[in-house]
């Protein structure tokens, strides 16, 4: 038996004359959280499109719990559950009742399907709302009605293309935790996002797609690591003692000391033995301080570093237009 609930190798696909993707590996083990990264066009949800089994790929093959997209279709999609870039609810059915009719399309018995159509309000905080029409609701609440939707079959791998887009802060984090408790179910899944701090929050391993190619792969901490160095960062309880910190930085570090921000410094340091020898420095000095930290770059840092510009950003480096594989990935929205 495989340990990967999804595999993917030398995934290809051509729309026209724009190559969307040009020989993609994916691999999710079980049980975790594969998040995957990209820019507008990357060609992230043409990747899931395959692996959901929406499409076909030209080229390469792909296995959902062991089954192949291609050969298997059924399988797989009895197997994954999906929540594409838009809500794809029915606005005039009430929310109990979209769910229950995604239950029974699913072969559930009426009362299995409305019992799982309760269960799954109530973990969304939809419960209040489930006798109301989904057209009623707010584009967050549409979101996690549709979240639900796709967890009803309780699936063991499950897609997720930007689950979280037109979320505010706190519904979002909400959203985290569902995440998280799937995974502690068991349950295997692929993130899309272009919100860097959700990825890092949430995910095991991250692949980053650019141009149709995977530039980089690696978990969070991996990633950082390997795009940049550390950076401590000092801030003296008195300002006017600035510059001796910034010259000692300096020194300990052998790099230039900035300043991010009013009263604090900071340089990139080459492992965690620079901490400590700043920590006695400092106090050799007589210099109190108010923040002393030591931090890798934040995925943001990374993904700019390897695509050339940051997450959500439409244009590519020097101001040019969006890839025509944009196209693509914002494509007709897909029904779970």
């Amino acid at each position: 038996m495989t340990s990967y609930a999804i595999e993917a190798e030398g995934l290809q696909k051509a729309f026209g004359e724009t190559k969307a993707l040009q020989g993609v590996d994916l691999f999710a083990k079980q049980g975790t959280v594969h998040a995957v990264l990209g820019p507008n066009g990357a060609g992230k949800t043409t990747s899931v499109r395959i692996l959901a089994t929406l499409i076909k790929a030209d080229a390469g093959h792909a296995r959902i719990g062991g089954y192949d997209v291609a050969k298997e279709a059924e399988k797989v999609r009895a197997t994954i559950g999906l929540t594409g870039q838009y809500a794809s609810v029915d606005e005039d059915l009430t929310g109990m009742e979209n769910m229950e009719l995604i239950g029974r399309l699913l072969d559930l018995s009426k009362r299995d399907a409305r019992a799982r159509a309760a269960e799954l309000l109530e973990w969304f905080d939809l419960t209040d709302a489930a006798k109301r029409p989904a057209k009623t609701y707010s584009g967050g609440m549409r979101r996690r009605l549709d979240l639900a939707a796709s967890l009803v079959g309780r699936p063991s791998v499950i897609f997720l293309d930007e689950p979280t887009t037109g979320l505010d802060p706190a519904k979002r984090e909400d959203m985290w935790g569902v995440v998280r408790r799937l995974v502690g179910e068991g349950s295997t899944v692929m993130l899309t996002t272009q919100y860097l701090e959700e990825a890092d929050a949430l995910a095991d391993e991250v692949t980053v797609i650019d141009h149709g190619r995977v530039i980089a792969h690696d978990t969070p901490l991996g990633l950082k690591r390997v795009v940049g160095g550390q950076t401590l960062t000092v801030q003296p309880l008195d300002p006017a003692r600035l510059a001796e910190a910034a010259a000692l930085l300096q020194q300990v570090s052998g790099n230039k000391a900035e300043s991010p921000r009013t009263g604090v410094v900071s340089a990139p340091v080459k492992d965690d033995a620079a901490l400590t020898e700043v920590v006695a420095r400092l106090s050799a000095a007589g210099i109190g301080v108010t923040e002393l930290s030591l931090h890798l770059p934040s995925l943001d840092e990374v993904f700019f570093s390897l695509v050339g510009r940051r997450a959500g950003d439409d244009k590519a480096p020097g101001g040019a237009a969006k890839e025509p594989a944009e196209l693509d990935d914002a494509s007709t929205p897909v029904a779970v």
